[in-house]
């Protein structure tokens, strides 16, 4: 396999863009495959104006600014991943829309390739099924943000070979994360520890112990935590935080998985979050009365 010189990343929502922002600052050839024009121009603006932010706080020159955002090639087109050693995907986190792609980067990918999942949750060793090269399918879940947050999980299905991990390894260590590597259980280590805390606290705002704002201030200065669990739901976007619940409530079958009615609420009814201006919170601003 040699070392990783090119990657690509497809999904140019925020985690892949900013994948693709982390293999661009670290001197790889970068790929950033979506469907949806939008989207690959929404990425372009996110990389840019994150780079600038790098550059603002003395970690990046400016050279080195305009030589990462000329390292990133924006496509519509899945053939042109063709000659990339490494791609991650970064799309929907449902199971079938990510095997029906892993078959299309199965059949365009050089033999070399590794195949390389952002999933938070969803099997590996299923996903792997879905190509004809399962050693070489690894799961690499980055955090959100991906250039700010220190930590990349690793998961190795049941057939993802060693030499697969080294080089999933090495490049996590050249975008300088810690690494922490995971069996291929239901939500890893990360989500199966946070989001059963999230669902928990969307229970207690849903039997009525506490208020929204009470219960984030409480954990937030009673353990400690950056955010609160209900303020970081509406980051993740719920909908997200309810998919994962789902995964693990089937995946390792306990009912204290099972998705509190709210956050169900709160999803059917549109309300994942952060990226459409309300969640558990109301991120709109208010409209100036006339």
């Amino acid at each position: 396999m040699g070392e990783t010189k090119s990657l690509a990343v497809v999904g140019g929502g925020q985690m892949g863009s900013g994948i693709a922002q982390l293999g661009a600052m670290h001197g790889l050839r970068v790929w950033l495959l979506d469907t949806d024009p939008a989207a690959l121009s929404k990425a372009t603006q996110s990389i840019s104006s994150s780079l600038q932010r790098f550059v603002s706080k003395g970690q990046l020159s400016q050279a080195a600014r305009t030589e990462a955002l000329k390292r990133i090639e924006c496509t519509l087109n899945i053939e042109d991943l063709r000659s990339a050693d490494f791609i991650v995907e970064a799309i929907v986190e449902s199971e079938d829309v990510k095997k029906k792609l892993l078959i299309e980067l199965d059949k365009i990918a050089k033999s070399s390739a590794i195949l390389a999942s952002n999933t938070s949750s969803i099997s590996i060793t299923r996903l792997a099924t879905a190509t004809s090269r399962p050693s070489q399918v690894i799961g690499m879940h980055f955090m959100n943000p991906p250039p700010v947050m220190k930590l990349v999980e690793i998961i190795r299905g049941a057939d993802t070979s060693d030499e697969t991990f080294h080089a999933t390894k090495a490049l996590a260590e050249r975008f300088r994360k810690t690494v922490i590597c995971s069996r291929d259980y239901s939500g890893f280590i990360v989500n199966r520890i946070l989001m059963p805390m999230i669902n928990e606290a969307f229970f207690t705002l849903y039997t009525g112990v506490a208020t929204k704002e009470d219960i984030d201030t409480g954990m937030k200065l009673g353990t400690n935590q950056p955010m609160g669990p209900l303020e970081l739901a509406d980051f993740i976007g719920l909908d997200v935080c309810l998919s994962i619940m789902k995964v693990l409530h089937t995946g390792l079958g306990d009912s204290k998985y099972a998705p509190c009615p709210l956050l169900v609420q709160y999803v059917d009814a549109g309300r994942v979050g952060r990226k459409c201006g309300v969640g558990v919170y109301d991120y709109r601003k208010p409209s100036p009365r006339l």
